[in-house]
């Protein structure tokens, strides 16, 4: 009820506000000011009460709002009526203020003649609230289009990132359950042990499929539950060292980001040296990003390697999921050859917190 009395009451002072800018003139030419203010009042007072029966008519016409030339077509037959209307109304409320006289509004020779006098200068005006009211209807229409294709990009965007993520679940699963096979023969207790882990890992998986974003303290955790597993596979050959900055703790990540990165270093890089090495996982800020480094100092890119050229499934699905979480070159991943022996592989997100994580939440 209060918003609207409120939108009545600016609508009211800009049908007075028009007034008051059509009388300036005569009032500076020296009429009365009495009489030529409550004149001009009444005037837009009247298009103030006749407009939203302008309004109401153009809702209810037989056509759409596209079919523009047909709808003007019918504003054109309708506006001689509504102006007509208008001229009476305008009488009575020249009685109102006690300007005019009550006899004008049901005196036939007066009505005649006021018609005579306004009629042009008020279709004009009618066809100026019909051409306002077309422009606020189209703007509107423009706005309600804009916000469908947003929603319709941000839903093509999340259905796009949920298909690579349940790419990369089976992808994981299927290389862990390789893992867990090759030792069930070898040793039933360590692949026990190993199963274990893996529940874990799904459980993990299954509370966080509803998110793309979570804290970097629950990505470092499912990640324990998958090292667990090769820790028990490869033993002493593994090293693993994780060194995260406290300020960067929950800062929000894609989930399932840094997973693929340590098994591609342990695949790829630790199972094929007969020493074994280690992987190094490390997160700070750097300037306003948050930086993740994945190093491990096993055999290293094979000559001419690209990751654009790359058959990997784990580091092209990892790569698309953060440039479509994080686009217009917010994001970065990049694989690189350490000087020294291994691969570097270097990932900068956007660094924000857990509230600013909260607001989007709410905002969406």
């Amino acid at each position: 009820m209060t918003r609207s009395l409120g939108r009545l009451a600016l609508v009211a002072a800009g049908w007075t506000a028009l007034g008051v800018l059509f009388a300036v003139p005569s009032l500076v030419g020296g009429a009365p000011w009495r009489q030529t203010l409550l004149g001009y009042l009444a005037q837009w007072w009247s298009w103030g009460l006749v407009a939203p029966l302008i309004i109401a008519v153009d809702r209810r016409l037989p056509s759409s709002d596209t079919q523009l030339a047909r709808r003007l077509l019918l504003h054109f037959v309708l506006s001689g009526p509504l102006t007509v209307l208008y001229v009476y109304v305008f009488a009575a409320m020249l009685a109102v203020v006690g300007v005019g006289m009550w006899q004008a509004v049901y005196d036939p020779q007066t009505i005649l003649a006021a018609l005579r006098g306004m009629f042009l200068w008020s279709w004009l005006v009618y066809w100026l609230i019909v051409g306002a009211w077309q422009a606020h209807e189209y703007h509107e229409r423009y706005i309600s289009s804009e916000l469908r294709m947003a929603r319709l990009e941000r839903r093509f965007t999340e259905a796009r990132l949920n298909a690579l993520r349940m790419q990369l679940d089976p992808h994981f699963l299927f290389n862990a359950l390789n893992t867990i096979s090759s030792q069930v023969e070898r040793d039933p207790r360590m692949a026990r042990t190993m199963i274990e882990h893996l529940g874990d890992l799904l459980r993990l998986s299954l509370e966080s499929r509803d998110r793309e974003e979570i804290p970097l303290a629950e990505e470092l955790a499912f990640l324990d539950h998958y090292l667990a597993i090769q820790r028990i596979r490869f033993g002493d050959r593994l090293g693993v060292d994780i060194q995260v900055d406290p300020d960067v703790a929950y800062a929000p990540v894609p989930c399932l980001f840094i997973q693929p990165l340590v098994e591609n270093a342990v695949r790829h890089g630790i199972s094929r040296r007969s020493t074994g090495g280690t992987v190094t996982v490390t997160a700070r800020r750097v300037g306003g990003q948050l930086q993740v480094l994945v190093i491990d100092d096993g055999i290293g890119l094979p000559p001419g390697w690209s990751l654009e050229s790359s058959k990997g499934l784990g580091l092209s699905l990892t790569r698309d999921r953060i440039a479509g979480l994080y686009p217009n070159g917010r994001s970065r991943l990049e694989v690189r050859a350490r000087p020294h022996g291994g691969t570097e592989v270097e990932v900068a997100l956007p660094l924000r917190d857990a509230d600013e994580e909260a607001l989007d939440a709410v905002s969406a």
